[in-house]
């Protein structure tokens, strides 16, 4: 009885849409393509089904064509967050503790709470989303299906699957009995052919990229296994994610050829060359300034309280510091939140926003951190030739905000609408004397 069923489903599915694409034509007063550091005026972008037709001020619009006239508003890329955690919430009034996250909740709570706040994302103007694992086994895999086939809305995700790691994870020292939580959320690898079995699982298992945890306290990956890992996915055309903090995880990670370092707090000054000339990315995964008061805010003795945000505010010095002189040597950058936290008051796309304005204390250039949040973000992800600019032949991924962002980065706080491969997925223009209709 399946079988007949199936035979005679294929003519009434495979059925030819008679109406074509949808053509769309949006309006706006000004326009950040990606690329260049002026706004175009009067900008009008021609859409025909998930692309981007034509760009341009002032385009003549074909006959027939939806308007969308946004009026006083920027259009920009969706941006792209190139270091994310959407299957990982940790209340930040509890102890922080990964283990207890991964002890109490299932791979599918994850993958529901992934939905969640994937939504959130792309509603916040994220339209593109690199997990980089925390996400179980396989959970962000899972959710990449679920968006894909539309049965939840939320960004373009690239996954990573289970990070490579030394033994022990990111988790303190567990009893035997309770190791086995450890492989739940991390692929160990020791020794060079186990390195390469590990990628190779994870392609498998439909990773998009590849994230290796270099440094777990003083246990750190050698050379030799981290070549390994690069060179096998490199072999499958997947991107390396290495995540280094200190000296050592860092030149152990561009000596083996990754494609981006994700954190770096600290940043040698001999890497910096290497990186710019090979083209390594630095996702730097900074907080912004306010965001120390919240570091101590649940101390309840003042002056322990004082300690924490004042050790926050020596941290954030020297990220700045380290962050200008990657910039200055030419290293490429592309903007990461690394959020995983629940803040009070706000979705995960405004917490992750946060991330541009610790760039913009650190001293980068509006124009700069834009292009880190699209065009930069699209070409790590290797995604560049559909992504991360608005110009012809481009998915339609559309952010347009209140004000100019070239001037102040807080007009991105100001979403008025947000399109992701042409198909209008936020509009809070309702009372501001929206026009829509044919031309």
């Amino acid at each position: 009885m399946v079988l007949l069923w199936s035979l005679s489903e294929p003519a009434r599915a495979q059925a030819p849409d008679s109406q074509g694409p949808a053509r769309l034509a949006l309006r706006a007063a000004r326009l950040f393509d990606g690329k260049n550091a002026r706004l175009l005026p009067d900008a009008v972008v021609l859409v025909e089904g998930p692309s981007i037709q034509a760009v341009g001020t002032r385009l003549p619009i074909p006959p027939g064509t939806r308007v969308i006239d946004l009026g006083d508003v920027t259009l920009l890329p969706g941006l792209v967050d190139a270091h994310s955690h959407l299957l990982l919430e940790v209340p930040l009034d509890s102890d922080g503790s990964l283990l207890d996250y991964v002890a109490r909740t299932s791979t599918a709570e994850r993958a529901l709470l992934g939905a969640k706040l994937g939504r959130e994302m792309l509603e916040a103007g994220f339209t593109t989303v690199r997990d980089l694992g925390n996400s179980g086994r396989n959970g962000d895999v899972a959710l990449r299906k679920a968006i894909q086939e539309g049965w939840v809305t939320g960004p373009r995700l690239s996954a990573c699957t289970r990070a490579l790691a030394p033994p022990g994870g990111q988790m303190d020292t567990l009893q035997p009995l309770a190791q086995g939580l450890i492989e739940e959320e991390y692929a160990t690898v020791s020794g060079v052919e186990a390195a390469r079995r590990a990628v190779r699982q994870a392609l498998y298992d439909g990773a998009d990229c590849i994230k290796v945890i270099i440094d777990n306290g003083p246990n750190l990956l050698t050379l030799e296994e981290l070549k390994a890992i690069t060179e096998e996915a490199h072999r499958r055309k997947r991107p390396v994610a290495a995540h280094a903090t200190n000296d050592d995880s860092v030149r152990l990670a561009v000596q083996a050829g990754v494609d981006s370092v994700e954190h770096a707090y600290s940043l040698p000054e001999d890497v910096l060359a290497t990186m710019a000339r090979k083209r390594i990315f630095l996702v730097p995964t900074d907080i912004a300034a306010a965001d120390c008061v919240s570091v101590g805010a649940t101390a309840a003795d003042p002056e322990l309280r004082r300690r924490l945000e004042e050790r926050c505010k020596k941290g954030i010095a020297r990220q700045h510091e380290r962050l200008r002189r990657a910039a200055a040597a030419g290293v490429p950058l592309a903007a990461g939140s690394d959020m995983y936290g629940a803040i009070p008051g706000l979705t995960r796309g405004q917490a992750s926003r946060r991330v541009l304005t610790a760039y913009a204390e650190a001293g980068l250039s509006p124009v700069d951190i834009l292009r880190m949040a699209t065009v930069n973000a699209a070409e790590l992800l290797r995604l560049h030739d559909r992504l991360g600019s608005l110009e012809a032949g481009k998915l339609a991924d559309v952010l347009a905000v209140k004000g100019d962002p070239l001037k102040d980065l807080g007009a991105l706080e100001q979403v008025r609408f947000v399109m992701k491969e042409g198909r209008v997925v936020l509009d809070a223009r309702a009372g501001e004397g929206q026009a829509e209709g044919p031309n």
